[in-house]
């Protein structure tokens, strides 16, 4: 491995680990009661890297949101020959729910505590949601105009919010991941269905 990629490989581990840290604090103290020194403090390094890394504090927690603002948008640019969109977007969420994947809000009763307990994060967690509205149509705009392809993207990601909190409340009740899946399963099937109805 050359040295860019050594080195990029370092800034990856580093971030995760900060992510990782803060996120055990702000579980232990809450949100708004953890400060980004303290955060840099615990994870030995300067403020300057915690804040270099992670422009906002909720990205700390949320910090997998490039990844989710991008993901409906990659599923539907790269979709199987022949595939609809929304196929295509029905698919990847099944995949994703066999797999208790975190961007679809698995991710235990402690994280969804911390989210629940901050309207911060709960904010910065809607931002994302709509943040996904772009590229998602972006990636619709080939087989619809641009106002079509808008619309069918916030429907998308208005079913996908949804889910998302269903799978959230639920563990906060304290289901387990294989509950949260087994409930949200056929509730995931009248999402997808009511949006074939909807844009056929």
């Amino acid at each position: 491995m050359g040295t860019t990629g050594l080195r990029d490989r370092r800034k990856r581990q580093t971030r995760q680990e900060i992510s990782n840290i803060a996120t055990r604090l702000f579980t232990e103290r809450g949100f708004e009661d953890v400060t980004i020194a303290q955060v840099a403090a615990a994870a030995g390094v300067a403020k300057m890297t915690v804040t270099n890394h992670f422009p906002r504090k909720e990205d700390l927690v949320l910090d997998i949101h490039e990844e989710f603002a991008a993901r409906l948008g990659e599923v539907v640019a790269d979709r199987r020959k022949g595939e609809s969109p929304l196929a295509a977007l029905r698919r990847a969420y099944f995949e994703d729910l066999a797999r208790r994947d975190a961007m679809l809000g698995f991710s235990g009763p402690d994280f969804a505590r911390l989210l629940a307990g901050s309207p911060t994060l709960l904010a910065r967690l809607r931002e994302i949601h709509e943040e996904r509205e772009a590229p998602l149509a972006a990636a619709l705009a080939d087989e619809l105009d641009g106002f079509a392809a808008a619309l069918v993207a916030a429907h998308v990601v208005a079913a996908h919010r949804t889910l998302f909190r269903e799978v959230q409340r639920r563990a906060l009740a304290g289901q387990d991941h294989d509950e949260i899946a087994t409930a949200v399963e056929p509730l995931a099937v009248r999402a997808f269905d009511a949006l074939e109805r909807l844009l056929d």
